[in-house]
């Protein structure tokens, strides 16, 4: 594959997961060019864990033909916590392979070119404003709704990164203080993870089957197993017209109207971004949202704000990552 764009504009991402690594060449506008895929050494050293990342990006520049020439420079999304303002990965979960590792600075010296490292929310949140559904926007709440929840702030175009490099952590606010600490591993009773993922899509719709409510078509969908019921069968009952799988999801509809009207009136950003695997699903309540919105939020003018789905969507974590690098060219809207 030829690629078309001077060199020194090209970007590479790179998303970090606990099973994988993907990387990808992205252009200055946005573009995806090439996508790789090896997988992560989590359970071993270091820099076994290292040499997983090294070779997703050896591989793009082989691709390409671009070992030795310039490049704009790698961005990573890695699982945190982590510093992004010093690329240090400081003890992620499910990385147990890194404790206080200087991933930027062993990428930087590896490759020759500016690296950052940040989480994939925020990263996925930039891309957004900058080359998404964002466009043309300042400020920017970014939600992405998978098997968590994570978020991210842009204000004026950047990545509001907080005193320490924690802020943005909006998935773990609690929005019903009387839930059960044991629905996310944060540990805060009642968090917005811990009500809206597709995990916790997933338990409720369980729990309503085992309290006696009709679940027919969930537990067909799961093989006949109430323990195997998952958020995608909720998701593909819902679109066959079952009841509990509607009212499980209008449920989540107005979790998240709770806590939209939460961001909405303190940040009042100028469009809400919601991503994540989960999105699709939602993306059918955010009329009901947007209606409901003004029952939940002290600003008159809170139903200005759109709701809108991300335009990456399994891309984010990398074209997020190449966000990361300065000098991107910005869409007009």
């Amino acid at each position: 594959m030829s690629v078309n764009a001077n060199t020194h504009e090209l970007r590479i991402g790179v998303d970090i997961g606990g099973t994988k690594v993907a990387a990808g060449l992205i252009a200055p506008n946005g573009v995806v060019l090439s996508r790789e895929r090896v997988p992560m050494v989590a359970t071993r050293d270091a820099m076994a864990g290292f040499a997983a990342v090294e070779a997703a990006i050896q591989s793009v520049l082989e691709k390409h033909e671009l070992s030795g020439k310039p490049i704009a420079g790698i961005g990573v999304c890695s699982p945190g916590p982590l510093d992004p303002r010093t690329g240090v990965v400081i003890n992620p979960p499910n990385l147990p392979c890194w404790r206080n590792f200087p991933l930027a600075g062993k990428v930087q010296h590896r490759f020759g070119v500016a690296t950052k490292v940040d989480n994939d929310a925020n990263a996925a949140a930039l891309a957004e404003t900058i080359w998404g559904a964002g466009i043309g926007f300042q400020n920017v709440f970014y939600a992405t709704l998978g098997t968590g929840v994570g978020t991210g702030i842009i204000f004026d175009q950047q990545i509001y990164h907080g005193r320490t490099g924690s802020a943005a952590e909006g998935g773990h606010m609690t929005i019903d203080y009387r839930g059960s600490r044991a629905n996310c591993g944060c540990g805060k009773p009642g968090c917005v993870e811990g009500l809206c993922s597709g995990n916790s899509i997933a338990r409720r719709a369980r729990e309503r089957v085992l309290a006696g409510a009709n679940g027919a078509r969930l537990v067909e969908l799961a093989g006949g197993s109430v323990e195997q019921i998952t958020g995608e069968h909720v998701g593909m009952a819902y679109q066959q017209g079952d009841t509990l799988a509607t009212d499980v999801l209008r449920e989540t509809a107005d979790f998240l109207t709770i806590w939209f009207g939460n961001i909405v009136d303190l940040l009042e950003p100028d469009v809400i971004i919601v991503g994540g695997g989960v999105a699709e699903l939602m993306s059918s309540f955010f009329g009901h949202i947007r209606e409901e919105l003004p029952n939940w939020s002290i600003n008159q003018r809170c139903q200005e704000i759109p709701i809108v789905k991300a335009r990456y969507g399994n891309d984010a974590g990398i074209v997020g990552a190449a966000a990361l690098i300065g000098d991107v060219i910005v869409q007009a809207r």
